[in-house]
């Protein structure tokens, strides 16, 4: 039998590329090369007892990049936008990224669409930040990362995912003095795309199974949701009513956190411009790639003990 071909996984001690790279090794037909910064963590030793290949690699050392990239097949690559928060930065692992994997067959990028095609920046609906963005994360994907590929020939798969249904676990309903429970999200009264990570992997495990998908971009959402909808599922796994709030993004972009002026603009554009978002993300497409998706409902109740309760 032939050894198999190697997928390069970056990111793969976090939640989106750790999905893709547990889906990997589940389903058996590619070897998984897991990219880390530091291979002696417990994520990484987790991939490794899992069977995982763990590589040493940073994004900002190109020869690293090239090493771990070296002899693959295909590699899945994502950046960390938010642990520095910073569009130069992306664009500059991007840009290192796309030098280091020159010869690979098969690249999956994940992306996000360029907000300012739908809002322009002297629509003052939503503050412009940095003097460029609408939603910073959003826009340098779409609009300075994506071009990068092409640029340079790679023979690249572009997925724009949605959000996670995991983020969930951590900001779901808060208790009322009263004791009742209510979930407050930026929504209004539109409806979210969301997925569940794991889901998120075994899309990509689908997409790096067909070669035809090179040149495409492909949106993932398995359900495109009403706040309403949300706060049902959540009554539904803890057994008491959720009522739905929703927040304004202006009191969302005044939380404070680092990231909420980002956010808060996020959901605004999820509400307010959701004809230009849900369609690109095509729950029946994605729902073939992912046999045995994940409802929102069922990927709650299977982290019922993760649900942090406010």
């Amino acid at each position: 039998m032939s050894e198999k071909k190697i997928i390069a996984v970056v990111g793969a001690t976090g939640e989106q590329g750790g999905s893709v790279a547990r889906a990997l090794l589940a389903d058996g037909e590619f070897a998984v090369r897991a990219l880390a910064r530091n291979p002696e963590s417990g994520a990484a030793r987790k991939l490794a007892e899992l069977g995982a290949e763990v590589v040493a690699a940073d994004l900002y050392d190109v020869d690293s990049l090239r090493k771990a990239f070296g002899g693959a097949y295909g590699a899945y690559l994502v950046t960390p936008y938010f642990t520095h928060m910073s569009p130069a930065k992306e664009v500059e692992e991007v840009r290192n990224l796309v030098a280091a994997a020159e010869g690979l067959e098969h690249v999956v990028w994940s992306t996000l669409e360029d907000t300012r095609e739908a809002i322009s920046l002297d629509d003052d609906r939503m503050p412009t930040l940095e003097g460029k963005y609408k939603v910073p994360h959003f826009d340098v994907k779409g609009g300075e990362a994506d071009p990068l590929f092409a640029e340079a020939g790679l023979p690249t798969t572009y997925i724009r995912n949605s959000f996670y249904w995991n983020n969930l676990l951590s900001s779901g309903p808060n208790r009322r003095a009263d004791g009742s429970l209510v979930l407050s999200l930026a929504m209004g009264e539109s409806k979210i795309s969301g997925i569940a990570a794991e889901d998120i992997g075994k899309a990509v495990v689908s997409v790096l199974k067909d070669p035809s998908t090179i040149g495409q971009t492909i949106g993932l959402g398995a359900e495109h949701l009403t706040g309403e909808e949300v706060a049902k599922a959540f009554s539904d796994v803890l057994g008491e009513p959720v009522a739905y709030e929703p927040m304004s993004h202006n009191d969302f972009r005044a939380l404070g956190f680092p990231s909420a002026e980002d956010l808060g603009n996020m959901f605004q554009y999820y509400t307010e411009f959701a004809s230009h978002i849900l369609p690109r993300r095509d729950t029946v497409r994605t729902r073939e790639l992912v046999p045995g998706w994940l409802t929102l409902g069922e990927f709650l109740a299977a982290h019922r003990e993760e649900i942090v309760i406010g």
